[in-house]
């Protein structure tokens, strides 16, 4: 397989991924209703840079690595159990009614949900698992490793962005009529199930 044909079967697949409803779209979606555009960025962002940590710490070995460690592989998932349930905990007891003034001030910092959406990324070893099991089969045997994971990374990023600017402006869009406390309350309390269902799955998995 070329470089070419690789790239555009990995594209393929991995648009089917970014589509798919998950943590990434629940978190995006929330972030983008509740505070707006500059910190919705800011998870984006996160994230995608997660995605490329993960991308090239597995075309240079190390995530393999990872995978092969019972003990490390069991201290990334309950870190990352642990703070999925954290975070969906504190959304599911907020109060939900109009935010307090430094409440609101940390709900618009773009380096707060660029926090949340690396932080999330990084502790997730389902998504270095995901990339040890199939980056592998993307790149062709003369190709440099460590470039081809990053460009493959890359293609992944890339579809990521396109996906969270239709999500963020689809958002944007509905805020005046999402942005009520009533609402504000019911999408806290529903991406915080979502975020603790995901955490209490990466704990039994």
């Amino acid at each position: 397989m070329d470089i070419a044909a690789s790239v555009g079967s990995f594209a393929l697949v991995v648009a089917l991924l970014t589509v798919t409803p998950g943590l990434d779209t629940a978190l995006i979606l929330r972030t983008s209703l509740v505070a707006g555009r500059r910190p919705a960025w800011g998870v984006v962002l996160g994230i995608q840079l997660g995605t490329l940590a993960w991308g090239l710490l597995t075309a240079v070995g190390l995530s393999a690595l990872l995978a092969a460690s019972q003990v490390g592989y069991e201290v990334l998932r309950w870190a990352g159990a642990a703070y999925l349930v954290w975070m969906g905990l504190r959304m599911l007891l907020a109060r939900g009614d109009a935010p307090g003034e430094e409440e609101a001030r940390q709900e618009v910092r773009f380096r707060t949900g660029f926090r949340r959406g690396l932080v999330t990324n990084l502790l997730n070893p389902k998504v270095g698992a995901f990339y040890v099991a199939m980056l592998p089969q993307f790149i062709p045997q003369e190709a440099p490793h460590a470039v081809m994971g990053l460009l493959l990374a890359g293609v992944h990023v890339g579809e990521g962005l396109l996906w969270s600017a239709a999500l963020i402006g689809f958002a944007a869009l509905m805020s005046r009529t999402l942005r009520t406390p009533s609402v504000r309350r019911l999408l806290d309390r529903i991406t915080g199930v979502v975020i603790v269902g995901f955490g209490v799955r990466l704990a039994v998995d």
